[in-house]
């Protein structure tokens, strides 16, 4: 059964304190006003006031709070323990609703500033960006990826200054390719072979995606080189973002290996709310744990050594991952990441990445596992990331 509490706080106490151990509750504001701080902010703070929540993100994403947050009133709020969660979805979808929408509007800012620290300019959303997408992968020699961009560029933009350039090059590598789902249809399940793409980054769509079986990549195109964000796997959801906020993709999803995707478009994913409670609590603490990795990841922009950049976000994957480093004997674990994509991750630009990865390889406790990368002591490397993080670059 469903009970929740009360707290009071006095003005200027803190509520939570960045660094701390996540919590096993998180809060809604009933009365009151707090304000959200970092210590080293690269965002500016934020002030909430009732019906906002505050601590969802590291109760449920299981991390350490990501910033403090100061009472800038009295403020009573409501406390909701993690195992309580599942309950008051089932009792209030409409409140889980709230906090997987601010998620989304949260991670669509996020992903508009790291794109802009990482790789130092501003995302492209024009539909006109799908035409030099698929453009660059044909010059990589990667078929399948660059005559689905160029249909969804003729898509987009059929009067285009690049439409005619853009149908010629989709007539004429379409024999050859083994793209499939041009266009959105009311197919539940759908199948992708291996190294096609599900969506281009611009594109717009209305569909989220569970991996039933394969792995997806993540990926942006940034000037004019190919950045992985990220491997997904079995269980994973993607998509989420454009179901969520009727926006074109902020970046392109890529059969890794051969797939199956269960699909959710706006329709089913309201009836699913409705009936099952438990896809909004797996995807609330996806998104949480997603959000939780990018504020994590900003402090990664901070940092100016190369090197000290590549291990700080291997450390992040490995807390990502939630390894348990904590053992008497040394734990070891290999990614599905190059060190060439942990250094693309940083956005160390290609004439400075030889150098950087060497270096890397040196330094930490890694070695390559073909394509992969081998991590021989997980808890070395999150030791030796905490110290570069807290020192000045």
């Amino acid at each position: 059964m469903l009970q929740l509490s009360f707290v009071n706080f006095r003005k200027d106490s803190f509520i939570l304190v960045e660094g701390n151990p996540c919590g096993d509750r998180f809060f809604i504001i009933r009365s009151g006003s707090v304000r959200c701080v970092k210590e080293r902010a690269v965002v500016q703070s934020a002030t909430f006031g009732p019906g906002d929540f505050i601590g969802v993100v590291p109760c449920l994403s299981g991390h350490a709070q990501t910033e403090s947050v100061i009472a800038v009133t009295d403020v009573v709020v409501i406390a909701v323990n993690r195992n309580q969660y599942p309950d008051l979805i089932q009792q209030n979808t409409p409140v889980a609703m709230k906090i997987i929408r601010t998620f989304a509007n949260r991670m669509r800012i996020m992903n508009e500033v790291l794109t802009q620290l990482t790789f130092k300019g501003v995302a492209v959303v024009s539909p006109e960006q799908l035409f030099a997408i698929a453009s660059y992968y044909e010059k990589e020699g990667k078929i399948n990826l660059a005559v689905y961009g160029y249909y969804q560029y003729l898509k987009a933009c059929p009067s285009g200054v690049n439409a005619v350039r853009a149908k010629d090059r989709f007539i004429a590598l379409k024999p050859r390719s083994r793209a499939v789902h041009f266009e959105p249809n009311q197919e539940l399940i759908r199948e992708y072979p291996k190294d096609t793409m599900i969506f281009s980054e611009c594109q717009s769509g209305h569909d989220m995606y569970i991996i039933q079986e394969g792995q997806v990549k993540i990926t942006k195109v940034v000037d004019n080189n190919e950045v992985i964000l990220a491997v997904l796997k079995k269980g994973d959801f993607f998509g989420e973002m454009a179901l969520l906020e009727d926006k074109p993709r902020s970046a392109s999803a890529i059969a890794h290996e051969a797939c199956r995707l269960m699909v959710v478009n706006r329709k089913n994913f309201d009836q699913m709310v409705a009936s099952q409670p438990q896809l909004v609590s797996r995807l609330t603490i996806t998104l949480s744990e997603r959000l939780w990795a990018m504020e994590r990841q900003l402090t990664n922009t901070e940092i100016s050594d190369p090197v000290f950049k590549m291990v700080d976000m291997l450390a992040l994957q490995i807390e990502k991952a939630k390894i348990a480093v904590d053992s008497p004997v040394k734990v070891s674990f290999t990614f599905d990441l190059s060190p060439e994509d942990i250094a693309d991750m940083c956005g160390i630009s290609h004439d400075m990445q030889g150098m950087a990865i060497n270096r890397f390889m040196d330094t930490a406790p890694v070695r390559r596992d073909g394509r992969k990368l081998l991590v021989t002591d997980c808890l070395e490397v999150i030791k030796s990331a905490a110290v570069h993080r807290k020192q000045k670059h």
